[in-house]
C-alpha cells in the first residue's frame, strides 16, 4: 500500500472515530461496557456520563437549571431530567442534637416563586443515541423528583413549590392530572406492579398513594418528616421510606398504606435515598450528612453494615448486577464508587457542581 493511500485510510479511519465520539454515550459502547451511570448536578446545570467499566468520565451534556430528579426510560433511548428555575436555597442549620431547623414556609411567602425562572421549569430529555438534550416537557411548577409508569408511557411528578403532583403523557407531551397532596412534595416512586405510584412530602410527613388506572387517590399516612424517596421489594407489599430529620427508615405496607416499623439508623443518619438490592436481600439508604452508607437485611431489617463514603451522599443507584453502588456527593462534587462484596469504597469519580441523583442504563442489546 503506498503511502498516500496509507495517510487516506488512516484520515478516514480517524474521521470515523471522531464522528463514533460524538454521538457518545450510546453508539460507542466499548467492548466491555456493562451500564452507564447517568448523574444530575444541580449547581452546573449538566449531566455527567460514567462508564460502568473503568468508571471514567466518558462525556458531559448541558441540560438547563438545576437539575435533579433523573430517570432511565424502560426501552433504554432516552434519560428524563427533572429541571427547575427556582432558587437553590442555603442548607438549614442545625440545632444542638444536630436536627435540621426549617423555617415555616406558608403559602403566602412568595420570595423564592418571585425569583424564580418558570420558563426553565420541565422535565429535560436526553436522546442517548445522540447524546444530547433534544427537549423539554413542561409539567407544572418546580419539578423536583417523579418517577416513569412501569410501560414508560406516563411520568409522575411532584411539584414541590405548588403542592401538587402531575401525570404527564410522554407520547402527547400533556399533563393529563393534577393531584393535590401536601406541603413540598418530593420523592415519587410507582410500585412494582405498575398499578399504584407513592409521593412523599417534605414537610408534614405525609404519604399519598394514587392507583394509575383512574389517578384516584387510595392511600394517605403519616411518617416523620422530611420523608425523601420510596423503594420496594418486589416479592411483597413491603417498602421503605427514610425520615431524614429524625434518622429513620420507615417499613411501610404498600398494599395497606401504613407504617409497620420504624427503623433508627446510625446515630448522626440524615437519610436521603433508599434502595434495594437486584436480589431482594438487603437495603441501602444514604445518610447525607453522616458520609455513610446504611446496610440493612431486607427482611429482618436489622442493620449489617455501614459504608464510608463522600460528603453529604444524596442520590444512590446499584449497578444492574448488583456488584456496586454509587453515591452522589454533593458537596465534594464527585460520585462514590463502592464494591458491596467488600463493603468498601473503591474510587470517586469526579462529577459537576452538587452532584444530586443517578440512574443506570445498561448496555444496548
Amino acid at each position: 500500500m503506498s503511502k498516500h493511500r496509507s495517510a487516506q485510510r488512516l484520515l478516514v479511519l480517524g474521521s470515523l472515530a471522531a464522528a463514533c465520539f460524538a454521538l457518545l454515550p450510546a453508539d460507542c459502547w466499548a467492548a466491555g461496557e456493562p451500564y452507564r451511570i447517568y448523574v444530575s448536578n444541580e449547581r452546573s446545570g449538566d449531566v455527567t456520563v460514567i462508564s460502568g467499566e473503568d468508571f471514567k468520565v466518558i462525556a458531559t451534556i448541558p441540560v438547563g437549571k438545576r437539575p435533579r430528579g433523573i430517570h432511565a426510560s424502560p426501552d433504554g433511548k432516552s434519560v428524563y431530567v427533572a429541571l427547575s428555575g427556582t432558587p437553590i436555597g442555603e442548607p438549614p442549620k442545625l440545632d444542638a442534637q444536630g436536627n435540621p431547623i426549617f423555617n415555616k414556609r406558608g403559602d403566602d411567602d412568595d420570595d423564592d416563586k418571585a425569583k424564580s425562572d418558570k420558563s426553565a421549569d420541565g422535565i429535560g430529555v436526553i436522546d442517548v443515541a445522540q447524546g444530547s438534550l433534544t427537549g423539554k416537557i413542561k409539567v407544572g411548577s418546580d419539578p423536583e423528583e417523579f418517577a416513569l409508569s412501569k410501560d414508560g408511557t406516563r411520568i409522575y411528578v411532584s411539584n414541590e413549590d405548588v403542592k401538587t403532583a402531575s401525570v404527564m403523557n410522554i407520547a402527547t407531551r400533556t399533563v393529563e392530572h393534577i393531584l393535590p397532596v401536601g406541603q413540598e412534595p418530593e420523592g415519587v416512586a410507582t410500585s412494582p406492579d405498575g398499578k399504584r405510584f407513592f409521593v412523599t412530602c417534605e414537610a408534614g410527613g405525609d404519604i399519598y398513594v394514587f392507583e394509575t388506572t383512574h389517578y384516584t387517590q387510595v392511600g394517605h399516612f403519616k411518617v416523620a418528616v422530611r420523608p425523601r424517596t420510596v423503594a420496594f421489594l418486589t416479592d411483597s407489599h413491603i417498602g421503605f421510606i427514610p425520615s431524614e430529620t429524625t434518622g429513620q427508615l420507615n417499613v411501610i405496607d404498600t398494599a395497606e398504606s401504613k407504617v409497620l416499623s420504624v427503623i433508627d439508623l446510625p446515630k448522626g443518619s440524615r437519610p436521603m435515598s433508599v434502595k434495594v438490592a437486584p436480589d431482594g436481600q438487603k437495603v441501602y439508604v444514604s445518610d447525607g450528612r453522616a458520609g455513610t452508607i446504611s446496610v440493612l437485611d431486607a427482611h429482618s431489617y436489622a442493620l449489617v453494615g455501614t459504608i464510608e463514603v463522600g460528603q453529604r451522599p444524596w442520590g444512590i443507584v446499584l449497578s444492574p448486577d448488583g456488584k456496586y453502588l454509587f453515591s452522589a456527593n454533593g458537596p465534594s462534587n464527585d460520585i462514590s464508587v463502592v464494591d458491596l462484596a467488600s463493603g468498601k469504597e473503591v474510587t470517586r469519580v469526579k462529577a459537576g457542581q452538587s452532584p444530586w441523583g443517578l440512574t443506570v442504563l445498561s448496555r444496548p442489546h
